[in-house]
């Protein structure tokens, strides 16, 4: 199946590094017009991809963000709400700030970004608005309820969302990735006998890339995904899909 954005404008927030970096390089040599949206750009992206300072969080400046990518290329064809914190802490000890910080860019930021895209697809009568979920969204962790509620209002407002828009030939859908390791979570600097515990949990025993993340999102926004709205899709790997994936690696011999 070939995959080809050319023509079409792709809009990734939280596009400046991690995840959101490897979403935009991979979109741009799918041939798409792509427009990276950050905070900060603290290493220049390629002079071919679009780089706009945006905080998901304000208003004002979603919407400034959003009016410039239409005025430059008259078009947005997908928006890909990568934009994201992880905030952790029992809920006895948790400062409120931090959780509100955590609903206003996990949630608070999708909808506004998406909120600002509606009216341009519905004008085109198609779209894609593909949202990062997380795998904490299906089953959470202890000390991240902050995170995991948050990522469950990602999922029910995906839902919702996919079918309000459904009339217009507009898909919306989440992802649920596992464990990337990022300066974010930490993963690969972990003790050796804690990263085999969290590797224990796959039924694919290896980290997963961000190559896996956008392997999916290039699929979920091209046409062969137009039938497919209002789901979470599960790229975790197999985490938890027994109750311990870990026996298959010691009993078997690949």
């Amino acid at each position: 199946m070939l995959i080809d954005f050319t023509g079409e404008v792709v809009v990734v927030s939280g596009g400046g590094a991690g995840i959101g970096r490897a979403l935009v390089e991979r979109f741009a040599a799918e041939n798409a017009t792509v427009v990276a949206l950050d905070v900060t750009f603290t290493d220049p992206l390629p002079d071919h991809i679009v780089s706009l300072t945006c905080d998901v969080t304000d208003p004002a400046s979603v919407h400034a963000a959003i009016d410039e990518v239409t005025e430059r290329f008259g078009r947005i064809d997908v928006l890909i709400n990568n934009a994201g914190i992880n905030v952790e802490g029992a809920v006895e000890d948790l400062e409120p700030s931090r959780w509100k910080a955590s609903f206003d860019v996990n949630v608070f930021g999708v909808f506004l970004l998406s909120q600002a895209v509606i009216p341009i697809m519905k004008k085109a009568r198609r779209g894609r608005i593909i949202n990062a979920a997380s795998f904490a969204a299906i089953i959470p962790s202890v000390g991240a309820a902050a995170y995991g509620a948050s990522k469950a209002a990602v999922v029910q407002f995906t839902r919702v969302l996919a079918s309000e828009l459904g009339p217009w030939g507009i898909t919306v859908n989440a992802y649920a990735p596992g464990m990337v390791p990022t300066g974010m979570n930490g993963f690969a600097e972990l003790p050796q006998p804690a990263q085999s515990r969290l590797l224990d949990t796959l039924s694919l025993r290896r980290w997963e890339r961000p190559e896996d993340i956008a392997d999916l999102l290039c699929f979920l926004a091209s046409d062969a995904a137009g039938y497919i709205t209002g789901t979470l899709v599960d790229v975790s790997g197999g985490k938890f899909a027994t109750q311990m994936p870990h026996r298959a690696y010691e009993t078997s011999t690949p």
